[in-house]
């Protein structure tokens, strides 16, 4: 008799290749020349999360995030999600750097309690 939840598992790690599990980023110049890698993360139905990567690669210290508000017909159902693909298409130069201008760091170097006291 053969495991049924083996099985499954066999073919949930072979759809789990490399090229399905790699980051879908785009390449960005950043005004300083950084050579940032951008990602969107968390779409909903009407915003999508923007990464930009740190080239440094070894720590998301230096990545930063923005929110870019979506105006297609997903926009319109609180159920719907849109397509990171559709965000990625629709970011041009432009819109980057605008983005990218109003982007926060990911992480604070800053404490926000000061424990010497």
């Amino acid at each position: 008799m053969q495991d049924s939840s083996a099985g499954s598992a066999c073919i949930l790690w072979r759809y789990l290749t490399r090229e399905n599990m790699a980051r879908k980023m785009r390449p960005f110049r950043g005004p300083d020349g950084t050579n940032w890698g951008v990602e969107v993360q968390v779409p909903g139905a009407s915003n999508a999360m923007i990464v930009f990567h740190h080239p440094g690669g070894k720590t998301t210290r230096l990545d930063r995030y923005a929110w870019d508000i979506w105006t297609g017909p997903e926009s319109r159902s609180v159920t719907s999600r849109v397509a990171p693909e559709k965000v990625m298409q629709a970011l041009t130069d432009e819109k980057l750097r605008l983005l990218f201008r109003r982007s926060m760091p990911i992480s604070n170097p800053r404490p926000l309690i000061d424990r010497a006291s």
